[in-house]
């Protein structure tokens, strides 16, 4: 353990939070900026004498327990937390569960991306928002169905499957999401709804069962697909996948060559969106669960 970096660090992160920050009141003038020792110990839920001797870089070594008080205590975020238990000569701790808070400014990116289907999913593939083209676009995967509750599902489920994975640029697909999913099993053990997603997909699809038992494992990252789109036709894309780190989350979205037949295609949906035209008489499949809290589908 680098016991002078990680006394340093603490302190560094010390200075950069003001009471306001953590709920505290502001109090008499502060001599030095950022929170107090006490404060700290307080937050973390230990003495001050402790904490003051690991800013003095003394002391006995951190346990993770204590790792994990004083990063919240700091509001580090995911970097930062890292950072903290590797300086301690730890691993960092998993979270429980994947986030499904998203940054506004995520948001609001996805609604200003006027001409592409974008949408966001966790780490277990529920979608957590979507803009207007990625619902009208969606159509191969059930796109009502799909944008309201977890892709995975919706590739997995219905009396088609088979018919779908033969064609390759959807193998690729299906394929690509089982192999990111299980290393999201990997990131988060103890996630019982995780663990419950995957217990049903093997259950219900032995399509799925197939994929899984190859111990395929990678995180997702750009394709090439087709679509024959039954209102505009084939639209030729490139699948980008944007990983938001700090909460493990992916931005997906299907981007056209400028000028193609594809992008005119895309034009034209774009087009039928903003003329209230768009509407497709999706298939409803009975055996996708229903999101709990509906994503909204405006972005």
């Amino acid at each position: 353990m680098d016991r002078r970096t990680f006394a340093d660090f603490l302190k560094s992160r010390r200075a950069k939070l003001l009471p306001v920050n953590v709920g505290l009141p502001d109090g008499q003038r502060r001599r030095t900026p950022g929170l107090r020792r006490q404060e700290v110990a307080q937050l973390a839920g230990m003495s001050v004498d402790y904490y003051i001797r690991l800013e003095q870089a003394r002391g006995p070594q951190p346990s993770r327990q204590v790792l994990g008080a004083l990063a919240r205590a700091l509001m580090l975020n995911m970097d930062e937390r890292a950072h903290l238990f590797h300086l301690a000569g730890e691993t960092p701790a998993p979270h429980a569960a994947p986030r499904r808070d998203m940054p506004d400014g995520i948001r609001h990116l996805l609604a200003s991306m006027t001409e592409v289907p974008a949408y966001v999913v966790d780490a277990k593939y529920d979608v957590l928002a979507a803009n207007d083209m990625a619902l009208a676009f969606m159509t191969h995967l059930s796109g009502l169905d799909c944008m309201r509750g977890n892709v995975v599902r919706v590739i997995f489920s219905g009396p088609e499957v088979g018919k779908q994975l033969a064609d390759a640029d959807h193998a690729r697909f299906a394929r690509s999401c089982v192999a990111d999913l299980r290393a999201a099993t990997a990131r988060y053990p103890d996630d019982p709804e995780l663990a419950e997603l995957v217990s049903d997909l093997l259950r219900s699809s032995p399509e799925f069962g197939e994929i899984w038992a190859e111990h395929e494992v990678e995180v997702r990252r750009s394709m090439n697909k087709k679509v024959i789109h039954p209102q505009v036709g084939l639209i030729e894309v490139e699948c980008q996948v944007l990983l938001v780190p700090e909460r493990d989350q992916r931005i997906i979205t299907y981007i056209a060559e400028p000028g193609s037949d594809s992008h005119r295609a895309i034009l034209r949906l774009r087009e039928m969106v903003d003329a209230g035209l768009s509407t497709v008489d999706f298939p409803q499949i009975s055996n996708v669960a229903p999101h709990q809290n509906p994503p909204d589908l405006r972005g």
